[in-house]
């Protein structure tokens, strides 16, 4: 597939997720078989105001492309003045979104609330597209609600205005990540429009992958909560969609991901917040693991990478002969 002149290889993208998917997360997924991934969401206000925080949520390294640079926002002019920032970082494409359903952003009619307004949707993506020489592309829901499924109409509303490419996912806003997602609907946006077509929600696995695939005959698929504590869910899905065989990695494999990652956060952000912020991808790393509960609730408590350590091996023990 490719996004405009971005050449993407592979069959799954890690998805944006504020507060989750920072650069070691994003690091350690293309690292492991992601084909691309896209930046945390930054306020197009934000930058606009100089505030430093959302510019630095820009910043990325050269082990993370291809990458977006996903910005949010109502006011076309603010969207394409922050575009225009982001180019200092130099991403690959530009990713509007029009999918978080946060009240902190689709209250202030910013992120899934423009699938209520399509016009300025429209009008948001194209003053993007006009002031930035890279791809842009959107990042969408179903629709606000069950009663206004509106995907189709602003998926051609967005490729009109010059969008390269649209990522959907399968819920409304109102729905946020609890039921099934709707394949039917990204199938539809699919057959509207000539652009790819990028589908999301609720691939955890090569089965699901394909499934994804099978079902909505999209472009390329897009995996986000499935790669929290599992970086390696990349190399399965590629592996499966190839015919390959694929040797789950061990959980020495695991951990040591794990320490590699938050080390990296210690290295972009503050120490101390990013050991703050590992306690819960520590946690979702003992996933599945037996006496996973109690070593979650340890998590709560890490307050050194020593911490994490003896987390990792007090799993190990337990679950010695079991993994």
């Amino acid at each position: 597939m490719r996004i405009g002149n971005v050449e993407i290889n592979g069959f799954a993208a890690l998805a944006p997720m504020a507060g989750v998917a920072d650069r070691a997360m994003r690091e350690i997924c293309i690292k492991n078989g992601a084909a691309f991934c896209v930046g945390e969401l930054t306020s197009s206000k934000g930058i606009s105001l100089g505030d430093k925080k959302s510019k630095k949520l820009l910043s990325f390294g050269e082990n993370e492309r291809p990458i977006a640079s996903q910005i949010f926002g109502r006011e076309p002019e603010t969207m394409a003045e922050a575009a225009k920032t982001a180019l200092e970082f130099k991403p690959d494409f530009i990713d509007i979104n029009m999918g978080c359903p946060a009240p902190k952003v689709a209250g202030n009619g910013g992120g899934s609330a423009l699938m209520k307004t399509p016009k300025l949707a429209g009008e948001i993506v194209k003053a993007v597209v006009n002031a930035v020489d890279i791809p842009v592309t959107v990042k969408m829901r179903a629709g606000w609600d069950e009663n206004s499924k509106n995907a189709v109409e602003l998926a051609k509303i967005c490729e009109n205005a010059g969008a390269f490419a649209i990522t959907v996912h399968g819920r409304t806003r109102m729905q946020m990540y609890a039921p099934p997602v709707d394949l039917d609907i990204i199938k539809k946006v699919k057959k509207a429009v000539k652009i790819p077509v990028i589908a999301n929600g609720d691939v955890k696995d090569g089965e699901s992958a394909k499934n994804m695939y099978e079902k909505t005959e999209c472009d390329f698929i897009m995996v986000g909560r499935a790669a929290e504590g599992n970086p390696f869910i990349f190399a399965e899905i590629n592996a499966f969609l190839k015919g390959e065989s694929y040797n789950p990695p061990t959980l020495e494999q695991k951990f040591k991901a794990l320490m590699e990652q938050v080390e990296l956060m210690q290295k972009y952000k503050d120490p101390h917040i990013a050991i703050l912020e590992s306690r819960k991808h520590t946690a979702w790393y003992m996933q599945g693991l037996k006496g996973a509960a109690a070593l979650r609730r340890q998590c709560g408590e890490i307050s050194s990478l020593k911490d994490i350590e003896l987390i990792c091996e007090k799993a190990l023990e337990q679950n010695r002969n079991l993994w």
